[in-house]
């Protein structure tokens, strides 16, 4: 299982762990192992963490708190009351310890609730943004939501590798199955 971070945010790269919501849900955050992972490959967050089974079940929380938050925003709706409590209660914990290695690296230090308290402060700012354009992915069956950075809002797909090429290879296939007119 391979974990994708496309749509331009932690808090919605954690939401989209869960994929298909609509028809056959595919969770990739199957266990506090695969947690652990997550955090590690997740840009900006500790390398190191070690998840217990009560803040892997407070990480599944704040995931889907932030999935009905963004969706809130994809559809213009009141946010969730529910919702708003998990996040702001997660983004209150601690956060992460930044140090500036010798070559500019930065190293990121800190426990499995320090990373979630990140994640949580990253959703805060990003849903707060009224500028921050959110949409859902174009392709059918993909429920990834994501921030479209693009020049006038065209982008239709969460990331091009994964959902892009499976609409354009389809739409290509669809054109030449179709009958040829004279």
């Amino acid at each position: 299982m391979e974990f994708v971070f496309v749509s331009g945010n932690p808090a919605l790269d954690l939401a989209a762990t869960v994929g298909s919501r609509r028809d056959e849900p595919i969770d990739l955050l199957a266990a506090p192992a695969d947690l652990e992972r997550w955090v590690a490959e997740c840009a900006g967050l500790p390398d190191r963490v070690s998840a217990d089974l009560v803040t892997f079940e407070a990480a599944l929380s704040l995931r889907e708190a932030v999935y009905r938050l963004a969706l809130d925003r994809v559809l213009d709706r009141p946010f969730d009351p529910g919702s708003l409590g998990i996040v702001n209660a997660a983004a209150a914990g601690p956060v992460p310890a930044i140090s500036l290695g010798g070559a500019g690296v930065v190293h990121v230090s800190g426990d499995l609730r320090a990373a979630l308290s990140q994640v949580a402060r990253g959703a805060i700012a990003v849903l707060a943004d009224p500028g921050a354009c959110f949409k859902e992915c174009g392709r059918a069956g993909c429920t990834r939501i994501y921030l479209d950075r693009s020049r006038g809002a065209r982008r239709a797909w969460c990331g091009m590798d994964e959902c892009g090429n499976r609409v354009k290879a389809a739409a290509y296939r669809a054109r030449k199955r179709a009958p040829v007119r004279p």
